[in-house]
């Protein structure tokens, strides 16, 4: 592992890693895994949209979320073209029950500002759960293009988690944001431990 490879995981902070399982059982159904992925990027790029929509006043969180909507949507594109080359068939939406469970999570009220934090911080905990599954593919399918093209995604997130929680940092007090994310991070490690070990889901 390389001092970049290392330090990012380091950063990434997940309490609870992904069964080593699933990359294999994966692999076994790369097709559910292409459409799934496929979905989720276009669901972070809506994600990004909702944001900036909902906080447009904020210039700093729509002028650093623009680029990622952008970014999200290239990726939704390079994964198409992935399915598209093996001949595979772009499914229906699956439902995503670790993104559902993250949501229920998220604290109801509070001012404006709150629901800020809430929001940049689950977005960016799917952002660190996605670089690890990334992660995980690039090094262990067999498929030398998916190898190298996880790789690149998993880059790609690893930054993505990064700007969300100095997004939440620019707009709260860090020592506040920082409680709220290890609870965060707790919270996800149970639901990682409670969820069916699926190969035919990106999360």
């Amino acid at each position: 592992m390389s001092w970049e490879e290392s330090t990012r995981e380091k950063m990434l902070n997940l309490k609870l890693p992904t069964d080593p399982r699933w990359a294999n059982i994966a692999e076994m159904q790369i097709e559910e895994i292409l459409v799934d992925h496929a979905y989720c990027e276009q669901k972070a790029a809506s994600s990004c949209i909702s944001l900036i929509l909902r906080f447009h006043d904020l210039d700093l969180l729509v002028d650093t979320l623009t680029p990622i909507v952008a970014e999200e949507w290239g990726h939704f594109e390079r994964v198409m073209e992935q399915l598209r080359k093996r001949g595979l068939q772009f499914g229906k939406p699956r439902k995503d029950e670790y993104v559902i469970r993250l949501s229920q999570f998220v604290k109801k009220g509070g001012n404006r500002t709150q629901q800020l934090i809430e929001n940049l911080l689950m977005n960016g905990l799917i952002e660190a759960r996605s670089c690890e599954r990334f992660k995980l593919l690039s090094r262990h399918i067999s498929d030398p293009e998916l190898q190298k093209f996880y790789y690149e995604l998993m880059v790609s997130e690893a930054g993505h988690y990064v700007t969300f929680l100095d997004l939440a940092r620019s707009y709260a007090d860090a020592t506040v944001v920082n409680k709220r994310w290890k609870e965060w991070l707790d919270y996800e490690a149970k639901v990682m431990s409670e969820l069916e070990v699926r190969g035919d889901r990106m999360h």
